[in-house]
């Protein structure tokens, strides 16, 4: 017979400074080998890396990485940086664009479609065609937020959709249990709005993709949005503070300190997130309880926490949303 049906998919998409294509490789093992050693099997997962530096062209790409060198920047060059990258970040946000400029917004929206659709056909393959859809996650750094919370907000709007998205609730992000920010600017973004509107989160309906008999408090419990943002990043913001609709919809904003890579900032100290522990773990952690709502059904599921309980030792217990 061929592997086990994955239970849950993941997307993991960058932001700024990051350009290799391989950027999340390191973190995606580390997430696996910490959920193994408690006790959940991370093959039942399947990462998706979405990954769209592409997009910007090579003129874009090589600035961002000549600048994330490790160079020790003084203000005025940290300036060109800023304007330069995150000019051609905030140019992402304008969707009218002269004849024959490439529209950044729709392209890099594009591959996340292209990278859903994948990560779903891989989690649907050997799967009967009546099973219900697998939950997402996102996990998403810095610029990548914003695009992940546009993306999501254009598909629950039906706004924007210049690609094919597919009509399953997969790919339409009605499935999406759980977010995890990190150096996340969304707050920058929202200067440029009238009004602030969130995405819908968790979407409704959610219960539908957990096993019968899952509870409602249960399901609350994983399908949490946690923000993480290191004080000395002068590119990652909390979220909550932002309005009472992020309020509402994001459980916690927690402060990290990613390294002494931050005592000095620079472009590259705001990738650093990615292989942290104070974040990799927490991940692991999120996704160890979400597989264990799909292990069969509440009755098994009982047994399972123990284990994983006994596999965890002595921790203590991370603070759930209130």
């Amino acid at each position: 017979g061929g592997r086990m049906p994955f239970k849950l998919g993941v997307l993991l998409i960058h932001g700024m400074g990051n350009q290799e294509p391989e950027f999340a490789d390191e973190a995606i093992e580390k997430i696996k080998a910490r959920i193994d050693r408690m006790g959940s099997r991370s093959g039942d997962i399947s990462f998706e890396i979405v990954w769209w530096a592409h997009v910007l062209g090579d003129k874009e790409a090589t600035l961002l990485r000549h600048m994330a060198d490790g160079n020790e920047l003084n203000w005025m060059t940290l300036r060109g940086f800023v304007i330069n990258s995150l000019g051609d970040a905030l140019a992402y946000q304008d969707t009218q664009v002269s004849p024959g400029q490439v529209n950044v917004y729709r392209e890099i929206h594009a591959v996340v479609a292209k990278k859903t659709a994948y990560l779903r056909e891989r989690i649907r393959s050997g799967v009967e065609d009546t099973a219900p859809e697998a939950p997402l996650v996102v996990i998403a750094h810095s610029l990548g937020a914003q695009i992940m919370s546009d993306y999501i907000w254009d598909i629950q709007h039906k706004k924007n959709l210049s690609f094919p998205v597919g009509e399953n609730p997969f790919e339409r992000c009605e499935t999406l249990t759980s977010i995890t920010t990190f150096g996340c600017n969304i707050p920058l973004f929202t200067l440029a709005l009238n009004t602030i509107e969130p995405i819908d989160f968790p979407p409704s309906g959610l219960e539908k993709y957990f096993p019968a008999g899952t509870s409602p408090e249960e399901i609350a419990k994983v399908s949490t949005w946690t923000n993480y943002y290191d004080p000395d990043d002068v590119l990652g913001y909390p979220l909550r503070t932002l309005d009472p609709k992020y309020e509402r919809i994001v459980s916690r904003d927690v402060p990290v300190n990613v390294g002494n890579i931050l005592q000095s900032w620079n472009p590259a100290s705001h990738t650093a997130y990615w292989t942290d522990d104070s974040i990799i773990k927490p991940i692991a952690e999120s996704l160890c309880n979400i597989l264990q709502l799909l292990s069969d059904g509440p009755a098994a599921r009982g047994a399972e926490t123990k284990a994983v309980r006994a596999a965890r030792g002595r921790r203590r217990p991370t603070p759930s949303k209130p």
